[in-house]
């Protein structure tokens, strides 16, 4: 699995109820074809990512096909965790505040 782009806001919490700051990301995905994860119609994974205090994690993800936007039933292994965790800390400064 490669990321080979993303859009990414930074989500605000209007009341102030959640720690930390979130992050929603879409991420582009490649995987192989032989991959049962692969999709002709393109292959993308939704993340919350959040970073509080000294801690980050996903608060959740998803894969989804591009062009359908259909929620494909799939699980990050550690390692593509870990993966994206990383691709997401290193780009957070591109974010830009998402108004609700």
């Amino acid at each position: 699995m490669n990321i080979t782009g993303h859009t990414v806001e930074k989500l605000e919490d209007p009341f102030g109820l959640l720690a930390g700051e979130r992050f929603e990301y879409f991420l582009d995905i490649e995987v192989d074809e032989d991959d049962e994860l692969y999709s002709a119609d393109g292959i993308g994974l939704k993340v919350i990512f959040v970073i509080d205090q000294n801690e980050t994690k996903l608060s959740h993800y998803h894969f989804y096909e591009k062009e359908t936007e259909k929620v494909l039933d799939f699980a990050l292994e550690d390692e593509e965790e870990q993966y994206v965790r990383d691709y997401c800390l290193q780009h957070k400064d591109e974010a830009e505040l998402k108004e609700n």
